[in-house]
């Protein structure tokens, strides 16, 4: 069994670590504040002891302020540690808009955030164990289309041609772990069947018995900037390397079958209520 630092215990690293745990692995995390027992980032001494000793290494986090924080004040440590697995959870942002077509790995880095691109870019050149995991939408229990349906924040928006590509968290954990047999390079983690957001929203509202959101542009919707970034790509990512070096196949292969994985936490009637729908 090996020992896992992981810097930034957010979602997905947080389920990673978790199926780890299960086998036995010693996990170690970072975060901003030391809590539930992980280290606090700022706290060099315990981090450095972590890294002297970890057998595999992950940085879930990103780049804030023009910066990767984990580079910054530990990326010479990590490039000198012992470890033999080093990985990090990047974004297919980097890809940038491809108008609907597919992209692999050997797509150009031309993203519209300098700093998630630099970052995707210097973990690959920091040493030549790196795994860079590209990621699309992540999805899972808690954190899916079910939930924004509930909570009233689902929306239709009308760009028939818009497509993306998707991922289950637990699909996250299983490609790293693949990896961990399997040579270092970049790899795309994303289902099989990329698709129009609506689809998704009109499946999972069929799923909980409740009407779809109206269809509306994207300036009715009303979206904050973020979510309007969100819209202003277009692009269907390729798995296939990822299956062909790591072994990997998808547990979920469309949202279809990820939705159907997860608790149904919000009773028809609850979510009805939160779209308007009597």
């Amino acid at each position: 069994m090996g020992q896992m630092l992981i810097f930034g215990m957010g979602y997905a690293a947080s389920h990673l670590g978790g199926r780890l745990r299960a086998r036995g692995w010693e996990v170690t995390g970072t975060t901003q504040d030391g809590r539930e027992g992980s280290i606090a980032f700022a706290d060099e001494r315990a981090v450095l002891g972590a890294l002297r000793s970890a057998t595999h290494i992950l940085s879930s986090v990103p780049p804030a302020e023009g910066a990767d924080p984990v580079l910054a004040r530990y990326g010479e440590a990590v490039a000198l540690a012992p470890a033999g697995w080093v990985g990090y959870l990047s974004s297919t942002g980097v890809y940038g808009d491809t108008g609907g077509a597919w992209v692999d790995e050997s797509a150009a880095i031309k993203g519209r955030r300098p700093d998630r691109n630099a970052a995707d870019a210097a973990w690959g050149m920091l040493r030549s164990d790196v795994r860079t995991f590209r990621l699309p939408g992540i999805y899972g229990p808690g954190r899916s289309i079910l939930d924004r349906i509930a909570e009233g924040r689902a929306h239709r928006i009308d760009l028939p041609e818009q497509v993306f590509s998707r991922v289950h968290v637990d699909d996250i954990a299983g490609g790293v772990m693949a990896s961990f047999r399997g040579p270092a390079g970049v790899y795309n983690l994303a289902d099989d069947e990329p698709c129009h957001q609506n689809e998704l929203v009109e499946w999972g509202c069929a799923m909980l018995g409740v009407a779809a959101p109206p269809l509306q542009s994207l300036e009715e919707a009303g979206l904050s900037p973020a979510a309007c970034a969100f819209y202003a790509e277009n692009r269907r990512v390729a798995n296939g390397k990822a299956k062909r070096l790591l072994g990997w196949t998808p547990r979920y292969p469309s949202f279809r079958e990820g939705l159907a994985s997860l608790p149904m936490t919000v009773a028809p009637a609850e979510a009805g209520a939160a779209i308007g729908v009597e």
